[in-house]
C-alpha cells in the first residue's frame, strides 16, 4: 500500500518561495511509475500542477511554468515541489499523488493517479 505524506506548506507573501516535500513509502518503482502535485482552492476543482515520470520527463500546468520545479529524490522515496515567485492565486491545499501505471503525458489529470496524500496548505498573501 502506497502511503504519501506531504510537508512544507505555510504562509508567505507574494513573490516568496516555498518547497513542498512528499515522503513516499510502500511503492514499487518501475518504468511506469510517476508522481505528481495537485492543488485545490476552496470552491474549485482539484487541478494538476506538475508531474514527473520514470524517464525523467516533467509536465507543468501553464499557470506554474517557469515558477515551479518538480523533482524526486532518494530513489523516488521523496517528491519535491520548489515554488518561486508565488502569487495569491497559488493559495490552495497541495496534494501529492502517485501511480504505478503511467505514461508520459502533457497533462496532469486527477483520474490518472490512484494514490493520494492528505495535503499541505499553502497560503500566499498580497
Amino acid at each position: 500500500q502506497v502511503q504519501l505524506v506531504e510537508s512544507g506548506g505555510g504562509s508567505v507573501q507574494a513573490g516568496g518561495s516555498l518547497r513542498l516535500s512528499c515522503a513516499a513509502s510502500g511503492h514499487t518503482y518501475s518504468s511506469t511509475y510517476c508522481m505528481a502535485w495537485f492543488r485545490q482552492a476552496p470552491g474549485k476543482a482539484r487541478e494538476g500542477v506538475a508531474a514527473i515520470f520514470s524517464d525523467g520527463t516533467t509536465t507543468y500546468a501553464d499557470s506554474v511554468k517557469d515558477r515551479f520545479t518538480i523533482s524526486q529524490g532518494n530513489a523516488w522515496n521523496t517528491l519535491y515541489l520548489q515554488m518561486q515567485s508565488l502569487k495569491p492565486e497559488d493559495t490552495a491545499m497541495y496534494y501529492c499523488a502517485a501511480d504505478e501505471l503511467c505514461a508520459p503525458s502533457s497533462t496532469v489529470v486527477v483520474g490518472d493517479f490512484g494514490y493520494w496524500g492528505r495535503g499541505t496548505q499553502v497560503t500566499v498573501s498580497s
